[in-house]
């Protein structure tokens, strides 16, 4: 019997020689879920001058304490005139601090007679003053290079009026299905054969991972088609990820045709689900092989083909998920395997709660529709209720 591989040995295989893919540019209004490719650097301070972060009134502080005329009014988009002396600014939020004054008192604070302010004197100077370049100063990183552009980002690259960037391009992915009995919805079932679940939820997961689907393709048990429909992947994708057919039964002819056009290596992996993985390469597109069970598909791609497609796009938040300690609502044992178990997380004020889904075999889909994370079991141990548990959270 083979020898079990960890699977950080498998990873390991995995991306041993990824590299990011080529740069395009892209509208930046056209960038959201992209992977930047190069540093971005600040072209204007933010905010571009001192402001009001209120509306109130502008002075100078050792003015302060006494009755002040109102020498101006200063609303936000519009330059101030230098504040004479002995006076303060009527001034709304955003509006640019006029020169000469430090300091801005909040309106709730003064009291008004025609066209004079009391200044309240127990105010501290700056108080309500939003500096030039707080948050952003020119020439400095705005977004390093393999940022993901999500909202925020996105919304850092409008402020300096940017509206291209240099981008990743997605990697190009051909996800196959292997089996005769294997039928795509809407179609009618015969004897011995079922829907095809891992298709949508890989290709839902792919995209969520930042990859081009461009072919989506169910390849029968037969060699010469097999061969044929895996050359071809070869040549448009720089994935191929196929679910079942990979091992050594008489109708897997994934293998055979895989080691014809290409390399192969099979792992026998010391985990749960997802015993089974093959990697290889045909030309320049690397292969991933994955079991046939939806639960291992779920899991082997949040396992090996995120950190994949991350590697590919030069994502650094990609390479491994996000780990959380949870305290385990449920009791379970290891053998020889370690467990991904899917649990759902409950915050409560005591810490993480973590929860698993009742049945946890391989071919049980509803144990992922309600995943937060895999709970991660140690191979040989026994865990209780309360026990503290790895959790990896799973998000983008």
């Amino acid at each position: 019997m083979a020898e079990l591989q960890s699977v950080e040995r498998a990873l390991e295989a995995l991306l041993d020689g990824v590299a990011p893919l080529e740069a395009e540019p892209v509208a930046a209004e056209q960038a959201a879920g992209r992977v930047l490719a190069e540093t971005v650097t600040a072209r204007l301070d933010v905010p571009p001058a001192d402001n009001s972060a209120m509306d109130g009134y502008a002075l100078r502080h050792a003015d302060a304490g006494g009755w002040l005329p109102i020498s101006q009014r200063v609303a936000a988009g519009h330059a101030p005139a230098p504040l004479a002396p002995g006076s303060c600014a009527r001034i709304f939020t955003g509006g640019e601090i006029p020169p000469g004054a430090d300091t801005v008192v909040m309106q709730e604070r003064v009291e008004i007679r025609e066209d004079r302010a009391f200044i309240p004197g127990d105010i501290a100077a700056g108080d309500n003053v939003r500096r030039c370049g707080r948050d952003v100063s020119t020439g400095e990183p705005l977004l390093e290079a393999g940022t993901l552009l999500e909202a925020a980002a996105l919304g850092h690259l409008a402020g300096q009026g940017i509206t291209r960037v240099s981008v990743r391009r997605r990697p190009r992915v051909a996800l196959l299905s292997t089996g005769d009995e294997i039928v795509d919805p809407g179609q009618p079932l015969g004897p011995g054969q079922i829907h095809n679940s891992n298709r949508p939820m890989l290709s839902r997961l792919l995209e969520r991972f930042g990859a081009e689907l461009v072919m989506r393709e169910t390849v029968p048990d037969d060699f010469a088609t097999t061969r044929r429909i895996l050359g071809e992947a070869a040549e448009r994708a720089d994935v191929i990820i196929t679910t079942g057919g990979v091992s050594v039964g008489e109708e897997d002819h994934v293998r055979h045709a895989l080691e014809s056009l290409g390399r192969l290596d099979l792992w026998q992996l010391a985990m749960r689900p997802g015993k089974p993985l093959a990697l290889g390469r045909i030309g320049r597109a690397r292969f991933v092989g994955l079991p046939g069970n939806p639960v291992s598909c779920f899991v082997g791609a949040w396992v090996y083909l995120r950190p994949l497609m991350g590697a590919l796009l030069g994502s650094p938040r990609m390479a491994e998920l996000p780990r959380l300690w949870a305290r385990a609502a449920f009791t379970t044992r290891t053998q020889a395997r370690r467990h991904y178990m899917r649990v759902a997380l409950d915050f409560t004020p005591e810490g993480v709660l973590a929860r698993a889904f009742a049945d946890q075999n391989s071919a049980v889909l509803s144990s992922c529709l309600d995943a937060d994370a895999l709970a991660v079991i140690p191979a040989n141990s026994t865990l209780e209720e309360g026990d503290t548990v790895e959790c990896l959270w799973l998000t983008h």
